[in-house]
């Protein structure tokens, strides 16, 4: 064990945690959530940091903890009733509405599973590739590639994008 694997966290924590944050708020949905849901995965990983073998890995390490959090935390949180006095389910305004589209694909993005919201964020904000997602996900490249289908196909559906759309902009 290092001896100084504490200040190494410590370090680790205040260098990634402003993304690591940002990752979660768009797991979640929500800043509260992702602030807690982060505060979750850095507990996770604090208590086994001192068996962390590469160091150069710490952040896919913590990020995969934080992804298994918020899916965990996203089907505990599903199978419990809320009573609101307000619907929380709103449509989503199309394309050509005066809402910045930051919002329209941040309500979207909340419409779909747990598991086509991460592969989505991790592979489009995050970067990854389809076999970085597929391990840090645990699940085959396969998976990944029909869960990045369908979470765009719904994106796509909910935000009211065609193909025509996407050719005449150039994506």
């Amino acid at each position: 064990m290092p001896a100084d694997w504490d200040a190494d966290f410590a370090a680790f924590v205040q260098a990634r945690s402003a993304a690591l944050l940002r990752l979660a708020v768009l797991l979640t949905g929500d800043r509260r959530d992702g602030e807690d849901l982060l505060q979750t995965a850095l507990v996770k990983a604090y208590q086994s940091w001192w068996r962390l073998r590469r160091p150069d890995r710490a952040e896919a390490y913590v990020r995969r903890i934080l992804v298994t959090s918020v899916i965990s935390w996203r089907r505990r949180r599903a199978a419990r009733e809320w009573a609101t006095e307000q619907v929380p389910d709103q449509p989503v305004a199309g394309p050509s509405a005066v809402v910045p589209d930051r919002v329209v694909l941040g309500q979207a993005l909340r419409t779909l599973s747990p598991g086509q919201r991460a592969v989505l964020v991790l592979r489009f904000y995050e970067d990854l590739s389809e076999r970085q997602t597929a391990e840090l996900l645990g699940c085959s490249v396969g998976t990944v590639k029909s869960q990045t289908a369908r979470g765009l196909a719904a994106l796509r559906r909910l935000v009211g994008t065609t193909e025509d759309d996407r050719v005449a902009g150039g994506t």
